[in-house]
């Protein structure tokens, strides 16, 4: 069947109107909100850990203290943070894990997401063992550090949640050493749609030797510019995590059944 590609086929008036939304551009405080929740979703910012000083926090973005203000009240309205008063106050992520109830609901969140995560866990299997290798190929000095003071960082943990933060950043570090922006995007889409059943793995010290040599068996790949080896260590490291993830998600499903 032939396609009319003139352009005089139907007319403007036979269509419902386009309904294109207009372009928006955030305003400062927005953007410095974003930012901030970008972090807490990641668990870089951990549960009960307190931001930068506004101070602090104006001089990393460049803007001045009523900027930070305004962005603090819009988390604040967002309940993602908590201005405490006094000698030790500050402003605080909130929502710790803590009883039962809560981790109820967030075992019955991540057992919802069942299909998701299980997209998730193919889309992580594909591309993360290429972001390795091509992490490999352009790598620098300030790269392998950051990945290394990660490592080191997680063997330093005292929490489960301050091991998972270092363990974000050092896959992170290795997306940041592509230098390709949307592969840096697609490694941190990852983190953030895995981070609550990731929180929800038992912690224990053979799960965190097993994970520290993979780790060390990447970023060794990886300083010696050894795609092949890179991308194969990561290929291990995600299929075992993958099949930690699956674990959790059935002795989830038991739970909650019974």
């Amino acid at each position: 069947m032939a396609v009319d590609v003139s352009g005089r086929g139907a007319k403007a008036g036979d269509r419902p109107p386009l309904r294109f939304a207009p372009i928006q551009q955030l305003r400062a405080h927005e953007y410095v909100a974003e930012q901030v929740k970008r972090h807490i979703a990641l668990r870089l910012i951990g549960p009960g850990e307190s931001l930068p000083s506004e101070r602090e926090l104006a001089a990393t973005f460049g803007v001045g203290r009523p900027t930070i203000q305004h962005a603090l009240r819009l988390l604040e309205a967002d309940r993602l943070v908590e201005t405490r008063r006094g000698r030790n106050g500050g402003t605080f992520v909130a929502g710790p894990i803590g009883d039962g109830d809560v981790l109820d609901d967030l075992m019955t969140r991540v057992l919802r997401r069942r299909q998701e995560l299980d997209e998730v866990l193919l889309y992580r299997r594909v591309i993360e063992p290429s972001v390795a290798g091509e992490a490999a190929r352009s790598r620098r000095g300030a790269d392998l550090a950051a990945m290394y003071k990660a490592i080191e960082a997680m063997s330093e943990a005292s929490s489960e949640p301050d091991y998972m933060r270092h363990d974000t950043e050092f896959h992170l570090s290795i997306a940041q050493a592509t230098r390709n922006r949307f592969l840096m995007s697609a490694i941190e889409d990852v983190r953030l749609r895995l981070n609550d059943a990731m929180s929800l793995l038992p912690e224990s010290d053979t799960w965190h030797r097993r994970l520290s040599g993979e780790h060390e068996a990447i970023a060794k790949a990886i300083s010696a510019r050894d795609a092949g080896a890179a991308a194969q260590a990561m290929d291990l490291h995600v299929a075992a995590s993958e099949l930690s993830v699956r674990t959790l998600l059935s002795a989830i499903g038991r739970r909650l059944a019974s």
